[in-house]
């Protein structure tokens, strides 16, 4: 028995040890800049092990070098009540759970000899996420996907509005969020896709960006698909409606 709840204090310990570290290196964040974060720094290691040569460009602006429509845009495509919400939408993430509740229905319709014979499409999974709550994952977490790991989320993105800004938030996540094949950051990403900085980016230019966001390395292969060009319309419509922080 002392065994066992020697084994708890532990796990217990280590577990609050683990949270301070965590609130240590998010508060830091309030005044340095961060040079990589957890997933960057696993892509670089996957494309150096299974690609040839490592293409990889990310460089740091500030805020203000970051053009206002690309900071609308993505608001309007990602988390359209972000200067509102504290870390987690509710609603947004009820709504995401009912699509792809109904997307998993309808799959469990078909079989996968007839999807295959009719080439019928996966169904697509909506995500709930905020932008605080993605550079929460990002920049601390792994990839996997584990009840556990989505706890740890939840708490690392209470933690990052309680200490930075909105504006700080959305700040590090533009300059770190994933634009294609090593290509992170907003300047990178106008670039590589504009020959441009970040900050001249159009309206149009800064929509079709922001669309791109939920599966970069899909629509860098396709950068002429006719549901990017659809779906940045509609983002562009909703983008003079976006308050920024």
């Amino acid at each position: 028995m002392k065994f066992f709840s020697r084994w708890v204090l532990w796990v217990a310990l280590s577990a609050l040890g683990l949270q301070l570290f965590f609130l240590a290196r998010i508060a830091t964040l309030a005044v340095v800049n961060p040079e990589s974060t957890t997933f960057e720094r696993s892509e670089a290691w996957r494309l150096l092990t299974q690609k040839d040569r490592l293409r990889w460009s990310q460089r740091w602006v500030p805020y203000a070098r970051i053009s206002d429509t690309l900071k609308r845009a993505v608001i309007a495509s990602e988390d359209a009540d972000f200067v509102n919400h504290e870390g987690v939408d509710w609603e947004a993430l009820e709504k995401a759970w009912e699509k792809n509740a109904q997307a998993e229905a309808a799959a469990a319709r078909r079989s996968a000899l007839a999807r295959a014979a009719r080439g019928a499409p996966t169904p697509k999974i909506v995500g709930g996420s905020t932008i605080t709550q993605q550079l929460a994952k990002n920049l601390l977490l792994s990839g996997e996907r584990t009840l556990l790991r989505k706890g740890q989320e939840f708490v690392l993105t209470l933690m990052l509005e309680a200490f930075l800004s909105k504006q700080r938030i959305l700040e590090i996540y533009l300059n770190h969020v994933e634009w294609g094949e090593g290509i992170f950051g907003a300047e990178a990403a106008a670039q590589h896709y504009y020959r441009k900085s970040a900050a001249q980016l159009s309206a149009w230019e800064a929509a079709r960006l922001a669309v791109m966001l939920p599966r970069p390395k899909y629509f860098e292969k396709l950068p002429q698909s006719a549901y990017l060009s659809h779906r940045a319309e509609i983002i562009l419509g909703r983008m003079p409606a976006v308050e920024l922080p």
